[in-house]
């Protein structure tokens, strides 16, 4: 993992002294709120329905266990406990004193951590697969792309304050678990005809209140034409970017009112005139780079234990069941650690369950951590005869969930709870949703399934790309709830077709289970998941049963 150099340092311990000047001027009146907020969004810090709000970066997803530890340490010290993990790959306290931020912004420098470029209209965290450097379907890992341009968009002098914010993904593995295709530009590693890894670039996707498919721009870029091609995007979405109305702002509405071949046609201009001037990346600071992200030192082991405890403990292995992934290294595990207990909040994490987990990591996972979109966490390197005594320390903090993919592991936005911006709850649904399908016994049967829940437009927690979305909305002040169905999030991403009208808050849950009953109904057999029924038979029998009474009127 990336380790800070003393200019890393230097430059956060910067930051964040003369972010605790200004904290003290607000705190003192020298400062108005509104002369504030542009301050305290540069470092990551929100004004939410009832306190303030903390969003800390963790770049690509990617946490040492020392780390996890100091993150836990500022949910007790400073928070109420627990923090939230999001579909950024960040962690947000949601209840910090203003006049303890500087103090943890200070905390989180002694273990190289930043709240920098966490919100505003300029580039945010990248993010990456979260099984990086451990899928056995990977062409490459993407993190030390990740983390090129990490460096290159913290505080770039041309764009921090672009038109509006803009988001950027990694991809490097054959399959796309890094949703790049939502984002406003998506890289996706890939082998040219010579078998040399370059980048695909996609530009223009997003979700929120007019969902896109991000289009490819250019389907081979060489690696050493990256940071002058971004810095040629970026540049052009800076210059024809609206700036006149917020909602149309994002770099997705300027390739589409301008069209992909005038747009390419300018970033192809500019991509020029910056390759003339650019001197390229320091080779010393590229290799120290790649050299952070060497795979550990993996050990050969004999893996019998495993399948014995498989046999032997029905619990155990349903859980290796749903919650491994296949390794690139024999004899190893991904391990995704479900945050969605039923009845949980998605995405929350005690600092009980934090040190744990930093624990397991030193003891079981190479002192390594991951945070997926999904709102999990991940241990990417885990050796299969540890899997036994890994699971049962998880057992006791509430983290052996057995739910990876299931019904219940549902990612949903803090909602109404917490945002400002909210217009319905999104993390009781969610719960009642998980509770319910577990109650009835249908979980496991019901199999595959990415349910995604927004409370607001905004789409937080990704419902355009959900196989069941669900959008919480306002209705004369009334919470409504509108379903979509048929997104996917992948390399082949779809956005969701809205099913009809929405459901009051007492009746989304039994809309769901008229729904997925008929998936049960209709589908070929078993192994058929609900995304490929919906795909095979069209929206038709989803939509009568979430309609019956409106399917019942058609038949007469």
């Amino acid at each position: 993992m990336y380790n800070y150099t003393e200019f890393d340092t230097a430059y956060v311990a910067s930051r964040n002294a003369q972010f605790r000047k200004q904290v003290e001027r607000r705190i003192s009146g020298a400062l108005t709120e509104d002369e504030f907020r542009p301050l305290r969004l540069m470092n990551g810090l929100y004004l939410q329905l009832h306190a303030y709000m903390l969003r800390v970066a963790i770049p690509y997803g990617t946490l040492r266990s020392d780390q996890m530890r100091q993150l836990a340490m500022i949910a007790d010290r400073w928070d109420k406990g627990y923090g939230h993990f999001t579909t950024r790959q960040n962690i947000q306290y949601n209840w910090p004193k203003l006049s303890d931020v500087p103090d943890i912004l200070d905390a989180l420098g002694e273990v190289q951590m930043h709240a920098i470029q966490t919100s505003g209209n300029t580039i945010r965290n990248v993010t990456a697969d979260h099984f990086a450097g451990a899928a056995a379907d990977e062409i490459e890992d993407p993190r030390p792309t990740a983390e090129l341009v990490r460096q290159w968009s913290t505080d770039h002098p041309e764009f921090q304050f672009l038109p509006r914010k803009f988001k950027i993904g990694v991809s490097g593995a054959a399959h796309d678990r890094a949703v790049t295709k939502s984002h406003d530009i998506g890289l996706r590693i890939v082998r040219g005809g010579n078998g040399v890894t370059g980048y695909e670039v996609l530009v223009g996707g997003g979700l929120g209140r007019t969902p896109m498919v991000g289009q490819v721009i250019r389907p081979f870029l060489k690696k050493e034409d990256l940071l002058p091609y971004l810095e040629a995007i970026v540049s052009t979405y800076n210059t024809m970017g609206r700036r006149d109305n917020k909602y149309k702002a994002r770099i997705k509405i300027t390739v589409f009112e301008n069209g992909m071949e005038k747009f390419r046609d300018a970033v192809d201009a500019r991509f020029e005139e910056i390759k003339r001037d650019w001197t390229g990346v320091n080779a010393e600071l590229l290799a120290h780079i790649e050299q952070s992200f060497l795979p550990p030192a993996f050990r050969n082991a004999p893996e019998d234990g495993y399948e014995i405890a498989r046999k032997a403990d029905p619990v155990f292995r349903a859980w290796t069941d749903t919650n491994l992934t296949e390794h690139r290294q024999p004899g190893y595990a991904i391990v995704t650690v479900s945050l969605k207990a039923h009845g949980a909040t998605p995405g929350d994490a005690t600092s009980a369950q934090m040190r744990l987990l930093a624990d397991l990591a030193d003891k079981f996972g190479h002192g390594e951590l991951r945070i997926s979109h999904e709102q999990n966490v991940v241990l990417p390197h885990v050796h299969k005869s540890d899997l036994w005594a890994l699971h049962g320390s998880l057992k006791t903090e509430g983290l052996a969930t057995a739910n990876f993919g299931l019904v219940s592991d549902i990612i949903a936005c803090p909602g109404m709870d917490y945002c400002a911006l909210a217009t319905a709850r999104s993390i009781p649904v969610a719960q009642e949703i998980a509770t319910h399908f577990q109650k009835l016994g249908l979980e496991e049967d019901i199999g595959e399934l990415k349910i995604k829940i927004s409370g607001c437009i905004n789409a937080c927690g990704h419902h355009h790309v959900g196989h069941i979305g669900i959008l919480g909305l306002d209705r004369a002040g009334v919470e409504n709830y509108q379903i979509t169905l048929g997104g996917d999030h992948t390399e082949n991403m779809v956005v969701g077709e809205r099913a009809g009208p929405g459901f009051a808050y007492d009746e989304i849950v039994p809309a769901i289970e008229r729904l997925l009953r008929a998936y049960l109904d209709v589908r070929e057999d078993v192994s058929e998941t609900f995304i490929d029924a919906y795909r095979r038979l069209g929206p038709a029998p989803f939509k009568a049963a979430l309609y019956p009474d409106e399917a019942a009127r058609d038949a007469a």
